[in-house]
C-alpha cells in the first residue's frame, strides 16, 4: 500500500513496515490542545451528547496553560479515513477555541 507524501501518508507507512495491520480496525487518538481547561470540557461534554461511545480523556500538559485532550475513535485507519476525522476535530476543536494536534495509534 501506497500512501501521499505529507505527514499522514508518512505516519501511515512507518506503521505499515513497522507491521501494524491496516485494514484491521485499531484505536486512533486523536489529540486536541486547549488553554483553558474550561474550553476542553465545554468539547467533552459536546461530546459525551454527539458521540457518547468516544473515548475522551483530559490531562493538564507539560507545558503551562495547556491542556491535552485525547480523543480515541475505534477505525480502520486508512489515509482518507485518518485525513476526515482530522478535518472533523479540528473544526470541533476551533468551536471550543482549541485546535487538532495530529493523531497516533494504540499498538
Amino acid at each position: 500500500m501506497t500512501f501521499p507524501d505529507d505527514e499522514t501518508g508518512q505516519v501511515l507507512t512507518e506503521m505499515q513496515a513497522a507491521g501494524i495491520n491496516l485494514n484491521e480496525m485499531h484505536p486512533v487518538v486523536f489529540f486536541q490542545l486547549f488553554e483553558k481547561e474550561i474550553q476542553a470540557q465545554a468539547m467533552i461534554e459536546h461530546l459525551a451528547e454527539k458521540a457518547p461511545d468516544m473515548i475522551v480523556t483530559l490531562a493538564p500538559d507539560e507545558l503551562p496553560n495547556v491542556w491535552d485532550l485525547n480523543c480515541t475513535v475505534t477505525m480502520t485507519p486508512s489515509y482518507d479515513a485518518i485525513v476526515a476525522q482530522e478535518a472533523e476535530f479540528e473544526l470541533l476543536a476551533t468551536k471550543f477555541k482549541g485546535f487538532n494536534d495530529g493523531w497516533g495509534i494504540e499498538a
